[in-house]
């Protein structure tokens, strides 16, 4: 394998397995979790999604960065990928929106990633073996193999991670409605997307971001006519604080939409347990039953933490009943939940998909008739 001119990188797991390639993007040393994503299109939404915080991504398509980078199709304000693998990068883009190559951006933005890695076996051994800790190295960061094995073994697990502080935003902000306001939605930034509230106001909602630390009195002090739980990173069993305010909000019955992380922590508001998965659902071609309509929907997700339950089940909450209303077809794993006795549902995907696919977009319309009907 020849590195030109990048020079020599190496992808080490926390098992001992070594793969080696050519530096991509900045050089030096990143710790994280690998774990691959199917996406074939996408990968500046991929890389700027915060639910990836502290994960080193792999791209099983072949080539990336073709279409380059630019300043539209960012999800957040940077790139929050620990670091990323790649097998074959684009030499030069061919796109007329971008601005600058995929590599030029990961060095500014110091994101260190390795190329020419044969991705499928590497998926492959996550497969078999889940999702692990693991280092990139390149430049002076490379050492011998015993040495980078010890600091990937070093380095914090994802499980216990308590990640979504590390994420939200600082102070809230809010995005206006498009035309007339209809609702005012609090949304509690966990790692939310930008498309998410941009969705909601083409719908004629006034959007308040809040940080994930809002208490539940600055919460309510906004009467917010619905609640909006976003997608993030970590582990759900940490959240005990937005469990809390969770259980707030339904206690006051005001109308609840999760997506992602969102999802996990409405479950374990309503009295589900959560585990880690052997690695994961990530991309945007995984396919989600609905249990009440049997209709399937090809959606995007991003998680490596998932609910406790079975398809189309039902059980007592504190709150009264509820289902398991979604789940996929790949593995049973639950992909939804909703409450009958308060207005509150949430799904496990991602209805906001900026690189597509776009069947789960009308969950927002679902919300908008929630708020109706309880308003």
């Amino acid at each position: 394998m020849s590195t030109g001119t990048r020079g020599p990188a190496a992808l080490v797991l926390e098992d001992g397995r070594v793969f080696r390639g050519a530096a991509y993007g900045a050089r030096g040393r990143t710790l994280g979790e690998a774990v691959f994503c199917t996406g074939m299109t996408g990968y500046q939404e991929t890389l700027t999604d915060p639910s990836y915080h502290r994960q080193i991504v792999v791209q099983t398509a072949p080539q990336i960065g073709n279409t380059g980078w630019n300043d539209e199709d960012d999800e957040s304000a940077r790139i929050w990928v620990s670091g990323y693998v790649v097998r074959d990068p684009a030499r030069t883009p061919s796109n007329w929106r971008a601005t600058r190559t995929l590599d030029e951006e990961l060095v500014r933005q110091g994101v260190v990633g390795i190329s020419e890695v044969d991705t499928r076996t590497l998926t492959r051994h996550l497969r078999e073996q889940g999702a692990m800790r693991a280092g990139v190295f390149s430049g002076d960061a490379l050492g011998s193999d015993e040495q980078m094995v010890a600091e990937v073994l070093a380095s914090p697990p994802m499980k216990g991670a308590d990640l979504a502080g590390e994420v939200s935003t600082d102070q809230p902000y809010v995005v206006s409605a498009q035309g007339e306001r209809r609702f005012r939605v609090a949304a509690l930034d966990l790692g939310i997307k930008s498309n998410t509230p941009r969705l909601m106001t083409q719908r004629g909602i006034e959007v308040h971001v809040l940080p994930s630390s809002t208490s539940a009195e600055d919460l309510l002090a906004l009467s917010p006519d619905g609640v909006f739980l976003s997608n993030g990173p970590g582990d759900p069993a940490t959240t005990a604080h937005a469990t809390a305010l969770t259980k707030t909000v339904l206690e006051q019955r005001i109308p609840l939409f999760g997506i992602c992380f969102g999802n996990q922590i409405l479950g374990r508001a309503l009295g589900l347990g959560t585990y880690k998965m052997r690695y994961g659902h990530r991309g945007i071609n995984i396919p989600v039953i609905d249990v009440a309509t049997g209709r399937v929907a090809i959606t995007a997700q991003n998680h490596g933490f998932a609910l406790e339950g079975e398809p189309g089940q039902r059980f007592d909450s504190p709150y009264g009943a509820a289902q398991i209303s979604h789940y996929c077809p790949n593995d049973d794993t639950v992909e939804g939940v909703r409450a009958f006795d308060v207005p509150a549902f949430s799904v496990q995907y991602h209805p906001e998909a900026a690189a597509g696919p776009h069947d789960a977009a009308p969950l927002f319309d679902e919300f908008v008739e929630l708020m109706e009907k309880t308003r």
